[in-house]
């Protein structure tokens, strides 16, 4: 790797790290040039010089933000040994995400797949890409469960990985529109006792 090509990934890194949190929390429409000029410093020249466009801006500000929650989630998965308890790590996490930094705008692909649904194919695209993820690896901490003896082995994986993430997400939705942990919290707990009721 020459010198000029570090020095133009760590722009690039940079200008994703800076505008990560913005995109997630304005959105692709409401995230303006000024909003990327003036949180990261740079000039238009500067970001576009590295970034053929917005769009590709945003793309890789959503994956950024994606990555940057599966980490968050996965140590804390990985530090546990029994399924349930992995499966535990969710409600969790997420009943405080409000006071979470990297979760407080919101979870991205919530945020994302609401505004591009329509407006945006390509971050729509990479929002069904990332909950197919967070759903197969849910499916397979479930089935890692029945074939230790953990879970219950009539469970069907699928089933419970759609309703947690529905949960999870509808509750997510509430508490951003109220501004209130309540539901959040509510949904939390029912997950909580859904999870348990897997357990052999």
């Amino acid at each position: 790797m020459t010198k000029d090509t570090s020095k133009s990934d760590r722009t690039r890194q940079f200008i994703v790290e800076r505008t990560a949190p913005v995109f997630n929390e304005k959105g692709y429409v409401g995230t303006t040039l000024t909003d990327l000029t003036r949180i990261t410093g740079l000039t238009k020249g500067s970001i576009y010089g590295n970034f053929e466009n917005k769009d590709e801006v945003a793309l890789a500000a959503f994956d950024y933000n994606f990555e940057r929650i599966t980490d968050y989630v996965k140590v804390r998965i990985l530090a546990k040994e029994n399924s349930i308890e992995r499966l535990l790590v969710y409600p969790e996490v997420y009943r405080d995400f409000l006071t979470i930094p990297l979760l407080k705008a919101g979870c991205p692909i919530l945020n994302t797949a609401t505004e591009a649904d329509d407006t945006h194919p390509q971050l729509r695209e990479r929002a069904a890409r990332a909950l197919d993820f967070w759903k197969k690896a849910l499916e397979n901490q479930i089935k890692r469960g029945i074939a230790r003896g953990e879970i219950k082995a009539d469970t069907n994986a699928t089933e419970v990985s759609v309703i947690l993430m529905s949960l999870i997400e509808g509750a997510i939705m509430q508490a951003k529109a109220s501004g209130s942990p309540v539901e959040l919290r509510i949904a939390m707990s029912y997950l909580e006792k859904l999870i348990i009721s897997l357990r052999v």
